[in-house]
């Protein structure tokens, strides 16, 4: 990797509606910020690793596993404007928003979706995208999907499904005509390009979709998607922390 300061930074909110005290579940032993934590130091592209909250709790947890924190305002709503409270005092050339609620992830990732950035100088932000194999995943809201320009900048993200297939008129058909991305919610950020994110307005697509990454397209930057084989498993319920406990043990086996 080039000598350019990169910084993960891994936003983390108490309060969740679907699974109280998120980031402090326990994991095998574990909390779920420390796990993500240690994933992203295993991270070779990264120079340092901060979780950025707004609760004393967390605070303390992160502090008693020898993690770096960094306090911000608990009236910041996006994770995105999150990490970049922390670019804004400190020294990095790079910031990476790492999601909190990804116990798994994969250290190689975060080495993707920075190459992105550092591949094209053009791209304002960088972020990944996996080639969606199951009809499930197609015509689920909760998958984000992405459609790409030739030079594999996003032109919009959905929760529909995009493209729509005209000449079909089964969307459970649609993979054998086309292909599909799904968006991992892993961003790259230039420090430049992360504090100008932070004074735009939310814009309607935004507001419309709930979905942040909205505002940077509707803002006129460029996001630059890099294709990843690994898969990202975001933690929002109780099932899936059950999940996640499968996976870990299984893991622990091997």
């Amino acid at each position: 990797m080039e000598t350019r300061k990169v910084i993960g930074v891994i936003p983390a909110r108490y309060a969740s509606q679907r699974l109280p005290a998120k980031p402090l579940v326990d994991l095998l032993g574990k909390s779920m910020i420390q796990r993500v934590f240690e994933q992203a130091k295993k991270a070779t592209s990264l120079h340092r690793v901060i979780v950025a909250t707004d609760d004393r709790r967390i605070e303390e947890a992160v502090k008693a596993f020898g993690g770096e924190v960094a306090m911000t305002s608990p009236e910041i709503k996006s994770g995105s404007d999150r990490v970049a409270a922390v670019a804004q005092r400190e020294e990095g050339e790079i910031f990476v928003n790492i999601q909190g609620d990804e116990p798994l992830i994969v250290p190689a990732m975060i080495d993707e979706v920075v190459r992105v950035v550092l591949d094209d100088p053009q791209a304002d932000v960088g972020t990944l995208v996996k080639t969606i194999t199951s009809e499930s995943e197609l015509i689920n809201p909760g998958v984000v999907k992405v459609v790409l320009d030739t030079r594999g900048r996003a032109l919009y993200f959905s929760r529909s499904v995009i493209p729509w297939i005209r000449d079909s008129n089964n969307p459970l058909d649609w993979l054998k005509h086309h292909p599909f991305y799904k968006h991992i919610g892993l961003y790259v950020f230039r420090r430049e390009s992360l504090l100008r994110f932070t004074t735009m307005p939310e814009g309607e697509l935004e507001r419309a979709e709930k979905l942040e990454q909205l505002r940077i397209l509707e803002g006129g930057s460029t996001i630059k998607a890099g294709l990843t084989q690994h898969d990202s498993i975001p933690v929002d319920t109780q099932e899936d922390v059950e999940r996640v406990l499968m996976l870990i043990r299984q893991q622990e086996k091997a």
